[in-house]
């Protein structure tokens, strides 16, 4: 990230100033947290994800998002890990392909919880750090934001693309200069099985759940 550059001023939908933030890991929230911190905007971050698979790799992406929370003295709500509930919403897509339906069923989930803290607790403003991976369908996940914020009158998704102007390389020079946890799949358990599969298909060895970080010689 060079020394010089200007971030431009963001400003959230009606021009509101208040913003509540799913944030699905410290990797792709960190460019989002600094693009809105320098636009003076009030966020919190919404820590909810019961699709993170196993408990291990939970804990390392929301311990490492608590972290560079409280570097920057941003309130962090910490939500339900109801892994129970996710795993019924995904019985019978267990083999559905990545971008796929059963992603369509997780990102619904999350952002309707979401949705209804931010309805709760006077946040006119909800957006999600999911669509800056180049891994994820931006369509998809603003398509489920808007849909989740539909049912509450005055709420809106932000459905601005955090990967345009730079956003997606600030996103790994701020993971490397954090030295943040690099998890290697998706999230849920599927995902990992097929990763891992495929990496097996190559020669490679599978996934080694909290050994990688941002940074580390490879």
């Amino acid at each position: 990230m060079t020394d010089d550059f200007q971030r431009p001023v963001l400003t959230p939908p009606d021009g509101q100033k208040k913003v509540l933030l799913h944030s699905c890991c410290a990797p792709c929230s960190g460019e989002v947290m600094e693009a809105m911190t320098a636009s003076g905007i009030d966020y919190t971050i919404f820590f909810y994800n019961p699709n993170i698979h196993p408990k291990e790799e939970y804990l390392l992406r929301k311990e490492e998002n608590i972290r560079f929370a409280e570097k920057h003295d941003v309130p962090f709500v910490d939500a339900d890990y109801d892994t129970t509930n996710w795993f019924k919403r995904a019985k019978g897509m267990e083999w559905e392909p990545e971008r796929g339906a059963r992603c369509t069923m997780c990102f619904d989930m999350r952002f309707e919880r979401t949705a209804l803290y931010a309805h709760e607790n006077g946040f006119p403003v909800i957006t999600s750090s999911l669509g800056i991976s180049r891994w994820k369908n931006m369509t998809q996940i603003n398509d489920c934001g808007e849909r989740a914020a539909a049912h509450y009158p005055g709420l809106a998704y932000w459905t601005f693309n955090w990967r345009k102007g730079g956003g997606a390389a600030r996103m790994i020079d701020i993971s490397k200069r954090e030295h943040f946890y690099q998890q290697e799949y998706c999230g849920c358990v599927y995902s990992l099985r097929d990763t891992n599969a495929h990496r097996v298909s190559q020669g490679r060895e599978e996934i080694r759940i909290g050994e990688l970080y941002y940074g580390d010689a490879q």
